[in-house]
This record gives C-alpha cells, structure tokens and sequence, in this order.
C-alpha cells in the first residue's frame, strides 16, 4: 500500500492561512483563561448552528456553520503515540469508550484498533549513515474513514446513507432495507449489520432515535462509526478521543485548519505537512477525511518489538431477553 504524503491541497495563501491562524490561536488564549487549556481545547470546536435546510430525499439535517462557513469535520490519529493501551494493560480504550458511549452490540467496533506488521524496508535510523530495517508491529485505529468520494453512498440503492454538508457521511437505519450493498463498496470493512436482534443494554431503548447517534439498533439495517457530529456540536470531542490515554486521536475542522485532542491545539495543515501524514488507502480515491501520522507508539514509551493486543470486550451487563451475539465473517 502506497503512502501517501500530502502535497499541496493543504497549502493556503501564506498571508490568509497566517490571519485564520492568529485568529484562532486568541481564541484559544481567551477560552484558556476561562476554563483551563484542556476545557478550551475543546472549545475550540463551536457549536453555532445555521438556519435549517431541509432535503426532502434525506433525514431532516441543520448544517453546522459559523461565520457563513460550513464545518468540515476531520480526525488525525498520530500513530507515534498509539501504544494499543499496552501502557495501561487493558483492551483499546478508544473501542471500549465508542462502545458504552453508543451502546455498541457485540461483536461490532466502529472503530477498531488492528494490530499491523511494520515494513520491512530499510530507514534511516537517526543520527546515522546506516540504513536498518525496522521490525515489530504498530497499532492502527480505524474508525469510519468519512470519505468525500464514498463508495457506500455511490452504490445505496434507496439513499438510506449520505454525506452531510460538514462532510460526514450517516445511515439512516429508517430507510436502510438491509441489502448489505454499501457494505460490499466500502474498501476499510467499516459497516456492520445487525443479523439478529442486537444485543445492546436495555437503557438503548429509551433513547430517542436519529442518524447522527444511530440509537437503539434493530434487526437487519447497517450501522457504522457516526464521527460523533451531534457530540462536535456541543463543543465536546468524540467519546473515542476522550478516552485516548495517550492523546492520539485528534478532532477537527479543516475549514479554520486546527484540530485537538483535548490537551493541545494543532494547526491541521501544518501539522499534517510536517509529520509526513498519509490517508488510509487514499489511492482508491476515496479521499478521506481521517489521516494519520506514522509511528509505533514511541512517543507513549512502546517499543515496535513489544507486541500484543487485548481483545475488546462489551460490557454491556445485561441485554434485551431474546437477544443474540453473532460472528463477523472471516474473524
């Protein structure tokens, strides 16, 4: 698999990029001195809402926007600091938070951690002359990679999947008959169905369904990771960066180009150019929203030799009478 390196869709006029910038970076300083800079982090992603527009071919959506701009959500996983939660002695965090937080059924993981061999090929070590291959493994989160040429939404036969105007592309499990269609098209295997009856706590069903949280689940519709907008709303990170121990997970808006993991604020472009950031399987042009840093967890103390991964577990304790778990073909 080809990586590649962004190039210069990510390059703005110097003198603007430098304005929207200092604008930000005040903004920043300002909610620091009211709340602490973890609080303003956050923040920092807005939640002032346009006037309602309404498709009448798709669920009723209000657009994200400030200042007359539309958001274009994004996430960054810096892989340089993703250690599998090996340093915590537990199964991915990010997994488990997406799992309590959604009520996610077992055996789905709407962002799922793999465990990926590293590339043989030689790299310059640093400090030295010498090229040595680089051996071990790294930890690959993978969430729903919001495409902006999605495959899933190209193929659905009644429009039961769409990309929001913010770039994000929900199921509406209302309209989905359950043809499995978008699951063949999506080239990550992110999308999951629900064979049976899901078997989800029995608080899920109290909730108040809506495509952006996909609550509760039923019987033969697809579901998949949501990138949390109604959570991007209200100023709040997706649950799966909260949990991040290591602050790996990077939420943002690529149209002011700065992102958080709820501890530091990054400037998208810059932070992506200069730390050789590559999309997953971009070469399919799908054109993703989600990038990532490579590494193997050497900013979190890991070692690529120190392999290993705990499986995820649901703890969800109790669960509708009739319910039933079900295997995901080829695991």
């Amino acid at each position: 698999m080809p990586v590649q390196i962004l190039t210069a869709g990510f390059q703005l006029d110097k003198a603007e990029n430098q304005k929207k910038w200092e604008i930000s970076r005040r903004r920043f300083i300002q909610m620091a001195g009211m709340g602490g800079a973890a609080t303003a982090a956050i923040a920092l992603i807005p939640n002032v809402i346009a006037d309602k527009q309404t498709d009448t071919r798709l669920p009723e959506h209000v657009p994200d926007v400030e200042n007359g701009r539309i958001r274009k959500w994004m996430m960054i996983i810096d892989q340089r600091k993703c250690d599998g939660c090996q340093s915590q002695d537990s199964p991915p965090k990010c997994t488990a938070a997406c799992i309590t937080g959604h009520y996610v059924p077992e055996p789905m993981q709407w962002i799922e951690v793999y465990e990926h061999e590293i590339s043989k090929d030689p790299e310059l070590q640093p400090g030295s002359d010498i090229t040595a291959p680089i051996e071990g493994t790294t930890f690959f989160p993978t969430p729903c990679q919001q495409c902006q040429n999605p495959p899933c939404v190209n193929v659905c036969p009644v429009g039961a999947t769409w990309t929001t105007p913010e770039g994000v592309t929900l199921i509406d499990q209302e309209r989905c008959i359950g043809c499995r269609m978008c699951m063949a098209a999506c080239p990550y295997e992110r999308r999951f169905f629900t064979w049976s009856d899901p078997p989800v706590p029995p608080e899920a069903l109290f909730v108040k369904y809506d495509p952006t949280h996909q609550v509760p689940l039923k019987k033969g519709v697809v579901a998949k990771c949501d990138f949390c907008p109604e959570m991007a709303r209200s100023g709040q990170l997706p649950y799966c960066a909260q949990a991040c121990p290591q602050g790996a997970i990077y939420y943002g808006d690529l149209e002011e180009d700065v992102a958080t993991n709820g501890e530091e604020v990054v400037k998208v472009s810059r932070f992506l150019a200069e730390n050789s950031a590559f999309r997953y399987k971009e070469e399919l042009g799908t054109r993703p929203r989600v990038y990532y840093i490579p590494g193997h967890g050497e900013e979190a103390g890991r070692k690529p030799t120190d392999t290993g991964l705990k499986p995820t577990v649901w703890n969800h304790r109790t669960v509708p009478e009739g319910a039933r778990k079900w295997k995901r073909s080829g695991r």
